[in-house]
């Protein structure tokens, strides 16, 4: 039997590119805290199996990084990356930026003063205090050279997390059929719970937006997450012919249909600077310091391709328009919200925390939020989400309030503790 070191694993960007596709910036987790009973001894036969496959998936190196977390960053060249391994791929030309950036109105000083000033003082609400979260490898001031891409090197630790080898870096999407024709995708049973808002299915959507408050959420258990993110979805929402691209960030192993992170090939990076999977610091404090990052997606009108940008218009990379069915066209909703994996353990409900782990009534500074959400239109132009619904499975665990107001445009705030006396 072999033994294998526990290690303390932190905030990160992930992504799953497919016809169903995901991009999540991991967050601050403590997994040594968590139950690892069971994944302290491994066979050796298991072991070697793991190698084999890390060999496969972690590609050769120009430099490697070591990130204060205990993360190894690869910086690999581009044309070296995993996207390039998926066979609808193997004749790709890399699009080194999107052929156009999606509009926005432009409001001089005068006017974004008119527009803070119709702020209700009760709101309490200001990007005043709220900072960016960046990524903790950059924190030596290594850099990846021009013309290679950072990758967080997978380890043996990492596939331990999921139950298997086959399901390592793989999303399990439980979808429901009897649902509501216009309820969202993410309403699924099987242990999956909710705090969302949520487009109708009457547009046609081209990409969304929104800043997102970044937590640290304790997990119960190890088979467990909680994850805030973005959806732009299109297709059959039984689960046959779905296409999803996600966004977001997200505390411990998630596994699904399709993969995230670089797992999987097909989200192909162009940037140098941010590694998906990779560490982010810092993150929010109860009534203290918040900090945020703003997510875009978006297709480009002429190539197809559907693009990230990260923070202030940084480009990430983008999931090529071949990987695609709906997609290829236009996305019909958009959800954005919080989602956790409630595995009943011992008959009760999951303590593991969805965003800051209180209710959304308790506001900012204490509450997670997601501002200003957006999308783009068939003009390429960003607008302020119209009309959302929101919903949330069991409000007595985690729930959602939405509202309106010049700075923050369409927001909510969302969350809870998960399990608490009218939660059991």
């Amino acid at each position: 039997m072999g033994f294998v070191e526990r290690k303390k694993s932190f905030p990160a960007l992930l992504l799953l590119p497919l016809a169903l596709s995901l991009l999540f910036l991991e967050r601050f987790t403590v997994i040594y805290a968590l139950n690892y009973t069971n994944y302290k001894q491994v066979s050796s036969l298991r072991l070697k199996r793991i190698h084999r496959h890390l060999d496969k998936i972690n590609k050769p190196a120009v430099i490697t990084i070591e990130s204060p977390d205990g993360d190894i960053i690869d910086c690999v060249h581009k044309r070296k990356q995993p996207a390039l391994d998926h066979p609808l791929l193997k004749n790709h030309k890399i699009q080194r930026v999107p052929s156009e950036m999606p509009r926005v109105k432009v409001m001089n000083k005068e006017e974004e003063e008119e527009e803070g000033g119709k702020e209700p003082k009760e709101m309490m609400m200001s990007n005043e205090g709220v900072k960016g979260a960046w990524q903790l490898w950059h924190t030596n001031g290594t850099r990846c050279p021009k013309g290679t891409v950072p990758i967080r090197r997978s380890t043996v630790h990492d596939v331990l997390r999921a139950k298997s080898l086959f399901d390592f870096g793989k999303k399990q999407r439980s979808l429901s059929l009897a649902r509501r024709s216009d309820a969202p995708d993410v309403v699924s049973g099987k242990g999956h719970e909710h705090a969302i808002a949520y487009t109708g299915t009457s547009q046609e959507v081209y990409g969304a937006k929104a800043t997102i408050n970044v937590w640290d959420p304790s997990i119960q258990l190890v088979n467990e997450f909680s994850l805030s993110q973005i959806w732009v979805l299109s297709g059959s929402f039984d689960g046959s012919d779905l296409n999803s691209i996600e966004a977001g960030w997200q505390s411990d192993s998630y596994q699904a249909t399709g993969c995230y992170n670089l797992l999987c090939a097909g989200f192909v990076q162009t940037n140098n600077r941010i590694a998906i999977g990779a560490a982010i610091s810092p993150v929010s404090s109860y009534a203290g310091n918040q900090y945020d990052i703003t997510i875009l997606i978006w297709k480009d009108p002429k190539l197809g391709n559907w693009w990230m940008g990260f923070g202030d218009n940084t480009l990430v990379g983008y999931w090529p328009a071949e990987l695609f069915t709906h997609l290829a066209d236009h996305a019909t909703m958009v959800e954005w919200g919080g989602e956790v994996v409630n595995s009943r353990a011992n008959g009760l409900h999951t303590s593991t925390q969805m965003g800051s782990g209180h209710f959304a009534e308790d506001g900012f500074g204490k509450a997670s939020y997601f501002r200003n959400l957006e999308i783009v239109d068939s003009d390429n132009s960003l607008t302020s989400a119209q009309a959302i619904s929101i919903l949330a499975e069991n409000t007595n665990c985690y729930n959602i309030k939405s509202s309106y107001n010049n700075e923050w445009g369409t927001h909510f705030y969302y969350g809870g503790p998960g399990n608490n006396p009218q939660c059991p």
